[in-house]
């Protein structure tokens, strides 16, 4: 889902992950609703942004964590 709405490019913000059609972040995006705004104040303050959009920043993000591996170090 997020593959329609997420692109990777390196000519916007260095390659990070952006909303396609904006240069806004998954970072940033993730981040204001870390900070506790509401997907009501994303869409008001960013008007280029959709419900969509949003989902598909998290569910990005989720698929990275999920995909992320931990092992610990040897002692």
């Amino acid at each position: 889902m997020w593959q329609e709405r997420i692109i990777i490019d390196p000519n916007i913000l260095v390659g990070k992950p952006v909303v396609k059609g904006t240069r806004l972040s998954v970072e940033f995006v993730v981040d204001l609703l870390a900070q506790g705004w509401t997907r009501e104040d994303i869409l008001g303050n960013y008007p280029g942004l959709v419900e969509e959009d949003i989902r598909a920043c998290l569910s990005y993000a989720s698929e990275l964590l999920k995909a992320e591996k931990i092992y610990p170090l040897a002692s």
